[in-house]
């Protein structure tokens, strides 16, 4: 394979993988609590990061690493995964599967109008069109289609699904100040967040023997989700001569997505679900063409 062909299929299987997690949420939550999901996924993705690092001769940089960025770990392993995940699988706990993901993918415009304070940069008139067809999506999923009511089907689900919007933008602005190699990176995140899950398991009285299938859903969350895929996507990146053309694969995911939400979960999809989602994958796709 070529270059640019290898970069597609790292790409490709990054997505199949984000596109799966939404049902692994799901089903995993009817075995475990939120906290509960986090702390097991947090120790399988943690394991598959530094297997990672082993396989690519690293694993000597963690130690030094450690040492040398403590502080800026502890912040951002706090950020993601510990509250950005335990809000998360809250909101998917509360609001069915394809409301969640699909409130989820509003955090590109998140991070586009937190760069305006944060970064000092302007807003542009396709932000402003990209919000409102965004949010339109929003308040239609979340009203199943009443927007004339606002009768929402969970008001904290959306409220925690926005805030985890928040979350995951704050992360990833914060970021383009991180001097961390990203794996290495991520391996810290893990290793400086897994105490603050076990502190909060044992805070709340959960720390008690759970289901296997619960133990399964986590490893799977936790080594695919947020360990391997991640990687892949990082070298797709790094091989691929055009980053949009690796960038607009993530179009695909809330699509398959919804596919598996319905063949593995059996949520029945809804219309107001589709409509919503069109509304803010042109919401995207607006912000997308202004920056190109």
């Amino acid at each position: 394979m070529t270059q640019q062909q290898r970069a597609y299929v790292c790409g490709l299987a990054a997505v199949l993988a984000w596109s799966t997690v939404a049902t692994a949420f799901k089903l995993s939550l009817a075995h475990l609590s939120p906290a509960q999901l986090l702390l097991y996924a947090s120790v399988a993705s943690l394991l598959a990061l530094l297997s990672i690092l082993i396989y690519q001769g690293r694993i000597k940089e963690v130690l030094p690493a450690f040492q040398s960025h403590w502080q800026a770990s502890l912040l951002f392993g706090a950020i993601n995964p510990f509250a950005y995940y335990l809000i998360l699988f809250e909101a998917y706990d509360l609001l069915p599967a394809q409301e969640a993901q699909a409130i989820n993918y509003t955090w590109a415009l998140m991070m586009s109008l937190l760069a305006v304070p944060l970064l000092k940069q302007p807003l542009k008139r396709n932000d402003i069109w990209a919000a409102l067809f965004c949010y339109l999506g929003v308040l239609m999923i979340a009203s199943r289609g009443d927007l004339l009511h606002f009768n929402f089907s969970n008001l904290n689900g959306l409220g925690l699904a926005l805030v985890s919007t928040f979350l995951w933008a704050s992360y990833w602005i914060l970021n383009t100040k991180d001097t961390r190699e990203p794996v290495l990176g991520l391996t810290l995140n893990f290793a400086f967040s897994l105490p603050l899950s076990l502190l909060w398991c044992a805070i709340h009285g959960e720390l008690v023997s759970v289901s296997w299938k619960g133990i399964a859903g986590a490893i799977y969350v936790g080594a695919f989700e947020m360990g391997f895929a991640f990687v892949l996507w990082l070298f797709a990146m790094k091989l691929t001569k055009s980053t949009a053309r690796i960038a607009n694969l993530i179009f695909l995911s809330p699509i398959i997505s919804l596919f598996f939400i319905w063949f593995l979960v059996g949520e029945t999809i809804q219309r107001s679900t589709l409509l919503g989602l069109g509304f803010i994958l042109l919401g995207l796709l607006t912000q997308k063409i202004q920056r190109t």
